[in-house]
């Protein structure tokens, strides 16, 4: 399995992608080099969430390779054709596309979100809006050929009685 490169132009996330003046808008382009596969799959998650065990902030796949998956992919519906082709699956906040934004609970706890990016083959099979990590996981047979991860930090600058974006869905 060979490493792809995966860069963000960003090692903090940028406060419109958090709770701290969030537009809840998926992160900024995510440049993948080193894929020759013509599908790519991508997750955001933080593994020091305070429950334990690691949080899902987006899944998304069958991003062409040929694309940057840009800033701003719409949460709904879980196939979208616009600003990029994908299928997005439902993240730990029981939400399709991306949620959260990266919120650690408590000001001046620093987190770590990791944006990890497979490449794939073939379209992967799974119904949106499935929950999706296991799947990726499974489904991707064979291994993907590359896969890489890069990793910005997050942490409060303000709490918040509430988890902004937590809850109901509007």
């Amino acid at each position: 399995m060979r490493n792809l490169s995966i860069e963000v132009d960003f090692d903090r996330f940028p406060p419109e992608h958090t709770c701290d003046g969030g537009e809840n808008i998926s992160p900024p382009a995510i440049r993948v080099r080193g894929s020759d596969a013509p599908y790519l799959a991508v997750i955001v998650d933080d593994p020091d969430a305070p429950r334990g065990g690691t949080f899902t902030h987006w899944l998304v796949w069958n991003i062409p390779s040929t694309e940057i998956p840009p800033e701003g992919i719409p949460p709904e519906p879980p196939r979208v054709s616009r600003p990029v082709a994908a299928v997005q699956g439902t993240n730990d906040f029981r939400r399709i596309g991306y949620a959260g934004p990266p919120c650690p609970p408590r000001k001046g706890a620093s987190h770590r979100f990791f944006l990890r990016v497979w490449s794939v083959e073939r379209e992967l099979d799974i119904p949106p809006p499935a929950r999706a990590v296991p799947h990726l996981r499974t489904r991707s047979r064979p291994p993907p050929p590359a896969t890489g991860e890069t990793m910005a930090t997050y942490e409060r600058r303000k709490v918040f009685a509430s988890t902004p974006g937590a809850g109901t869905r509007t």
